[in-house]
């Protein structure tokens, strides 16, 4: 192959590759201005390649309304992606499957905050579940750790 086409050749496959890659994913989160916790979740969702726009409000609850986040489940931050609400500390990796599979449902929860859910500090690995929260309001179990 002559030294142009191979340059031709392989431009064609980088611009595939580039055409191909996913674009990045937005998340806007509301969370209070004081909570530590929602700031170290952030932190896991930009490690994760997401882009995070922060909103720091003093009233969450008003958001939660917004989205249909079932009050009984709520967490101390609340974000939305896709059209999905993501209450709590949810891994990063269980949004990325949510968006990927588009299931007919409201969004993602981790009710309370449990002490090994992402942003938290405890690494020992205490049991905790993510719950799909139906459009009806139900939900089902979507991950457990």
């Amino acid at each position: 192959m002559k030294p142009l086409a191979k340059v031709a050749f392989f431009l064609s496959l980088l611009a595939s590759v580039v055409w191909a890659a996913p674009s990045v994913q937005t998340v806007h989160v509301y969370k209070s201005p004081t909570c530590e916790c929602c700031g170290k979740w952030i932190d896991h969702m930009n490690v994760n390649g997401f882009k995070v726009i922060t909103h720091e409000i003093n009233n969450v609850v008003d958001q939660k309304m917004r989205l249909g986040v079932p009050m009984a489940l709520a967490s101390c931050h609340t974000a939305e992606i896709g059209g999905y609400f993501i209450e709590g500390h949810v891994p990063a990796g269980d949004i990325k499957k949510l968006l990927a599979e588009k299931p007919d449902a409201r969004g993602l929860d981790v009710p309370g905050m449990p002490a090994s859910a992402p942003g938290m500090s405890d690494t020992s690995k205490a049991p905790y579940a993510v719950l799909l929260v139906k459009k009806d309001g139900t939900t089902a179990t979507y991950a457990r750790y």
